[in-house]
């Protein structure tokens, strides 16, 4: 598709989010509530966090008043799109008995309701192509999954800022957005200037703006959106040596460090809860008073959970020092071998929302260096 700059002001991407939403799409997006930036609905771009920014470190998240009207000058929070497309919590399949004691089973349809995502990052866009491989894979296709992906409508935005806990750029997947969007948005606010500079990625997002009647960007309006993001990989703190960990992790098993981090980690499974990637999961049966119904519920799981490799006789994961190996060592290790690819994206919520501050990037080097002593 084309790779052309169109110049958008502020009133065309309202009208732009009108013309998505009757065009049948569910606007959903970032907005403010409980003191924290999520994914919700959205009416129209009012709902979005205008003037808003976030700070984040290991443990800790704030909301923070910018000094301009930004609509996306903020990074992530503790929502990922995973939850649209991959619920927590859902029913399967439901049954129900007649009065002749026949039983009658039907799988749960999945709504049609068309999806649009406003204001996806480019490290959040690796993380849905990364649910596609696991819930596309040729072992085990997930039909709810797929449904729903297909009535994804994908409005990216870049990141024209970096919090402490970002750590894209060395996981390959951002900051610079790439592909797998409909359109693509750079939000540029200099002095009294607000406008966007929109990429098209596809032919459903050009007719969404065939009646806006967008010019192109000039060349210097291109510098301006280009300075916008210039330098945004060089100002983050957090790096992983993303070609090398699945080795490294690989040789690590017997590791004193595996010990260390468990005596810090709380098995709250946040860090699982708010990864993008993250597909743990497990079912349970709810049966009627009378027995006449019942239904099979799908619902998020973690590996932290002792429940979760529970087999008869016991867990096979009984301590918090083999679960935790268990999620690193998957996580940035054996995802390769199972998707060809890292299940981590780099967004650093992992880091950010670890109530006792525990920072991945940090454990990860520590092995690393255990390695290269060992040599």
């Amino acid at each position: 598709m084309q790779s052309q700059a169109f110049f958008c002001t502020t009133t065309q991407f309202e009208q732009l989010l009108d013309v998505i939403k009757n065009a049948g799409y569910k606007l959903l997006g970032p907005k403010v509530r409980d003191e924290v930036i999520i994914y919700d609905e959205l009416t129209s771009a009012k709902d979005l966090p205008i003037g808003w920014t976030d700070e984040q470190d290991p443990g800790k998240y704030r909301l923070k008043r910018r000094n301009d009207k930004a609509y996306f000058g903020y990074n992530v929070g503790p929502h990922s799109w995973k939850k649209y497309l991959f619920p927590p919590k859902e029913i399967v399949w439901s049954a129900k008995k007649d009065s002749e004691g026949h039983l009658s089973f039907q799988e749960e349809p999945v709504a049609d309701q068309k999806m649009a995502f406003i204001g996806v990052r480019a490290c959040e866009i690796q993380g849905i192509f990364i649910l596609d491989k696991v819930y596309n894979n040729k072992v085990a296709v997930n039909d709810q999954y797929q449904k729903r992906r297909q009535n994804t409508f994908i409005m990216a935005v870049t990141c024209t800022t970096a919090v402490n806990t970002c750590f894209c750029a060395s996981m390959g997947t951002g900051p610079a957005i790439k592909e797998g969007y409909d359109l693509a948005l750079t939000e540029v606010v200099n002095g009294s200037n607000h406008y966007f500079l929109l990429t098209i990625g596809s032919e459903r997002g050009k007719s969404m703006c065939q009646s806006l009647k967008l010019r192109p960007c000039t060349s210097d309006e291109c510098a301006i959106g280009a300075k916008c993001v210039q330098g945004i990989a060089e100002k983050m703190i957090r790096k992983v040596d993303n070609p090398h960990i699945h080795e490294v992790l690989m040789n690590s098993y017997g590791s004193n460090q595996w010990k260390e981090v468990a005596q810090r980690c709380l098995n709250c499974t946040n860090c699982t809860l708010v990864c993008p990637t993250c597909f743990c999961s497990n079912t349970f049966d709810n049966v009627s008073i009378d027995g006449t119904q019942s239904s099979r519920c799908q619902m998020w799981e973690s590996c932290f959970n002792l429940s979760h490799s529970y087999v008869h006789g016991g867990s096979v994961r009984s301590s918090a020092e083999s679960r935790y190996r268990q999620w690193l060592t998957h996580k940035f290790g054996t995802w390769w071998d199972q998707f060809g690819v890292s299940g981590c994206i780099g967004c650093g919520r992992c880091i950010t929302w670890c109530p006792v501050g525990i920072d991945v990037t940090e454990e990860l080097a520590k092995l690393q260096k255990e390695q290269l002593e060992k040599r």
